[in-house]
């Protein structure tokens, strides 16, 4: 028998229903959010208006930088560095403390190269060749007590520094200790073998046979700051960006040994503040040592979490002293470094030209810090060293006036160290601890 085919006419009627309402549902979801988007796109905007500010980068530092206007530094941004104390302890009983000692008297070994031989000596540091007269500061040896400094080696240097890059991070000191290092080194590189490259803040002196750089940055504050220019930075104002080292640490990665300093300049007053998220050009202006502080916290956490102590050296130089008032050595009298010839006998002398509140403070960072970070100690020794300055014995880039030079104290620079000198056993103590 043959059955009646069934009409699918329900079938389509469900669907097209199902459909229907499918579709309304849709549409008015679909109004719902189109009405929402229009009430919140002006806030919407603006947020993403402010989230653009603050991540767009704060503007570059430079000499005509400004602060739009300066409030007081109340320390409520106050960086707390979050770093792990060593657990490793000195061991000091058999080892020499190389940072104690006198300065000797050897005009034998000393000096290990002569002025007018190096190629690269700054007129700011050739004392001998403008005028000074005694040759006595070039002859003193570093004598440790209970101890010798190893010789120094230019050769076993550069086999040290082969296939490395090393550089110097810091002010005009350490470009003095940098300078001192090439004269030290130049000599046993062939002519044809070695190179210079200034490149604005950074210097390259190259010797090809090695493979190996010996560097300088200039970076005078550490962080930075409108003083980051190396010829043109002598400025009123000082401004510093203290949450940021970004700009002169692209060039540490890449580093294998690093020498910094960070003093004299954070001795010049005020400093102002201007952090990376201030959009208004608002500065706070800090003491010289709560500045100082923030900035040497912001290179902490750069080392903390950028260094490995068994691919990468970290030095730090500790603060070079001033001999600006001879009164602290010699009582009743008004000079400075001016004439001096010969080091100071009393040891353990300390000038005002140290501060020890800034030893305290640095101190107690790169304590934290000493599994990353070797101490080079200068200090002592070279408070010893009154005789050591240019004094006048320097090119001066300003003309002296006759009530100057009629008053030769006056105008003496009693803060950079004469060429050969005291830099010299800077980096010696660096070739001993590499």
């Amino acid at each position: 028998m043959i059955q009646k085919k069934k009409s699918q006419l329900p079938v389509i009627a469900i669907v097209f229903f199902l459909f229907f309402v499918c579709t309304i549902f849709y549409n008015e979801r679909r109004f719902q959010q189109i009405h929402q988007n229009e009430n919140q796109k002006p806030n919407d905007d603006i947020a993403a208006t402010h989230n653009k500010q603050l991540q767009s980068p704060p503007e570059i530092l430079d000499r005509f930088s400004v602060c739009n206007s300066t409030i007081k530094y109340n320390g409520k941004l106050d960086l707390n560095t979050r770093l792990v104390q060593s657990d490793e302890q000195e061991d000091t009983n058999d080892v020499c403390d190389v940072f104690s000692g006198r300065w000797v008297f050897d005009n034998v070994s000393f000096p290990l190269y002569n002025e007018s031989d190096c190629p690269y000596m700054s007129d700011q540091l050739a004392c001998h060749k403008h005028g000074r007269p005694d040759l006595m500061y070039q002859n003193w040896r570093w004598q440790p007590h209970g101890c010798d400094l190893e010789r120094w080696n230019a050769t076993e240097m550069w086999n040290k520094l082969r296939g490395k890059r090393l550089m110097f991070v810091g002010d005009s000191l350490n470009r003095g200790q940098w300078i001192s290092m090439l004269c030290l080194l130049e000599s046993a590189i062939p002519a044809d073998k070695k190179s210079i490259t200034p490149n604005a803040p950074l210097t390259i002196f190259r010797a090809e046979e090695y493979n190996a750089t010996i560097e300088f940055q200039w970076a005078p504050l550490i962080v930075e700051s409108n003083s980051d220019d190396p010829v043109n930075h002598r400025l009123d104002e000082r401004i510093i960006r203290p949450d940021s080292v970004l700009r002169h640490a692209s060039e540490w990665d890449h580093v294998d040994i690093l020498v910094f300093n960070s003093y004299l300049w954070w001795r010049q007053g005020p400093v102002k503040l201007l952090w990376s998220n201030e959009r208004n050009g608002v500065c706070e202006e800090a003491e010289s040592l709560n500045a100082m502080e923030l900035a040497m916290k912001e290179w902490a956490r750069w080392i903390e979490s950028n260094v490995d102590p068994l691919k990468k050296k970290v030095f730090f130089v500790t603060m070079s002293p001033t001999h600006l008032w001879s009164r602290e050595w010699e009582a009743g009298t008004e000079g400075n470094c001016y004439n001096e010839k010969v080091p100071m006998k009393d040891e353990g002398y300390w000038g005002s030209g140290s501060d020890l509140a800034t030893m305290r403070m640095v101190g107690g960072i790169l304590n934290k810090l000493k599994s990353k970070v070797s101490v080079i100690n200068i200090t002592q020794m070279s408070e010893y060293r009154k005789d050591g300055h240019p004094s006048i014995y320097r090119k001066f880039w300003e003309s002296r006036t006759a009530e100057q030079l009629a008053n030769p104290a006056s105008y003496s620079d009693c803060i950079h160290w004469c060429l050969p000198g005291v830099p010299n056993v800077w980096n010696q103590l660096l070739f001993h601890f590499l």
